[in-house]
């Protein structure tokens, strides 16, 4: 089996598993606990937040521990809208995480606040100058991802935040493609929230950690024992948060060279598939993309039927976001970029991880015209 499906999650990374184990093991504590064992726990889970502080260039009180990426920017759209008096005006995007989307509506149905979606362009990039034109006085976030999960653009979020910060809104970025990748200083970013996610960075599932700038008020989601300085109530995961650290930092160390090699794979890959592949057209952003992401359309194709193909063939891949599998309606970030409906039920994504090889590229890219010439024959 060759494994592109690393968009929607990593294999736990070595490291990562065995700094949580003594934790599910013989460092069982409650961190809340007041006893040697509890405050055992105490202690890890305060160095895996220093650990994260650090990664993100912020303070330690900053991060919050939650259990992946849908808590994180649920905490910071929500929160900061309901905990913030400036307005009731979000600025975001169509072609953001359900997370995001689904936030902002319930802003919208529950609370009454009016919601603005930015265009992109075909390459699912937001112009700035329309953020401008979008922010108002009674505006109070703008919510912009880092980088798309299913086409891999990326987004210029520093120039982005600039001009928010310049009509005083603050800004949330949902970093959860973007964590094993790309620079996370919050401060380079100029970002006041910034949402991630364990799992896709080699952490397990059941892990996030949000960051929210210790200016904002920001509103809990859950209630109860006032964990996590009252941000977060519920009993800490202190051997996810301490793996989160680990893979967070051990990203860090290796973002430079495994941005560069993989990036190299990826690029040959796009390469081979739309030469040997006359259907495939490539989506998102040619060269402002996450390293390990090529997503393309097979017009004339269907989509399900090239990703059943390409399992028989040993190539594990996916048409789009993992939490939108098995829904019938065209992606809506392709349609957003301007894709047309059928067109886009023909989406696959393949996403390359840090240990991806270059021979398993290359049999991926085989792969892929094989598949695609299969269904083509079938006439599926």
């Amino acid at each position: 089996m060759i494994y592109l499906d690393n968009a929607a999650t990593t294999p736990v990374r070595r490291e990562a598993l065995e700094a949580m184990w003594p934790h599910l093991t013989g460092g069982f504590g409650n961190p809340s606990s007041h006893h040697q064992v509890g405050e055992a726990a105490a202690a890890a889970l305060l160095e895996a937040r220093r650990s994260v502080s650090r990664s993100l260039g912020c303070r330690l009180g900053e991060v919050t521990f939650t259990s992946g990426g849908t808590e994180s920017d649920n905490l910071a759209i929500k929160g900061i809208a309901l905990g913030t008096p400036r307005g009731r005006h979000i600025v975001t995007t169509p072609i953001e995480h359900e997370a995001v989307l689904e936030s902002c509506d319930y802003l919208r149905r529950l609370h009454g606040f009016e919601v603005t979606l930015l265009p992109v362009d075909a390459f699912g990039h937001v112009d700035p100058t329309e953020l401008a034109h979008a922010l108002r006085t009674d505006s109070t976030l703008v919510s912009v991802h880092y980088a798309n999960n299913e086409v891999g653009t990326v987004q210029r979020v520093a120039e982005l935040s600039t001009i928010a910060h310049a009509a005083g809104v603050s800004f949330h970025t949902d970093a959860v493609q973007a964590g094993g990748w790309l620079d996370l200083n919050v401060s380079t970013l100029g970002v006041d929230a910034l949402s991630l996610s364990g799992h896709k960075l080699g952490a397990p599932p059941g892990i996030g950690a949000v960051f929210v700038r210790g200016r904002l008020p920001i509103e809990p989601l859950l209630h109860g024992g006032g964990q996590e300085r009252g941000k977060r109530s519920g009993t800490e995961n202190v051997a996810g948060a301490v793996a989160l650290a680990v893979a967070l930092r051990l990203a860090g160390e290796e973002r430079a060279e495994a941005a560069r090699r993989t990036g190299a794979l990826r690029d040959a890959f796009i390469s081979t598939v739309l030469r040997e592949t006359s259907s495939a057209r490539l989506t998102g952003h040619p060269t402002e993309r996450l390293p390990g992401t090529a997503s393309f359309v097979f017009a004339g194709t269907s989509g399900e039927a090239v990703l059943l193909e390409l399992e028989a063939r040993g190539i594990v891949c996916s048409s789009g976001s993992a939490c939108a599998a098995g829904s019938s309606e065209p992606s809506h970030v392709l349609t957003a970029m301007g894709v047309s409906a059928d067109v886009a039920q023909t989406a696959v994504r393949f996403t390359l991880g840090n240990g991806t090889t270059a021979e398993e590229v290359a049999q991926a890219a085989a792969s892929v015209r094989a598949a695609v010439a299969s269904v083509a024959r079938l006439g599926v």
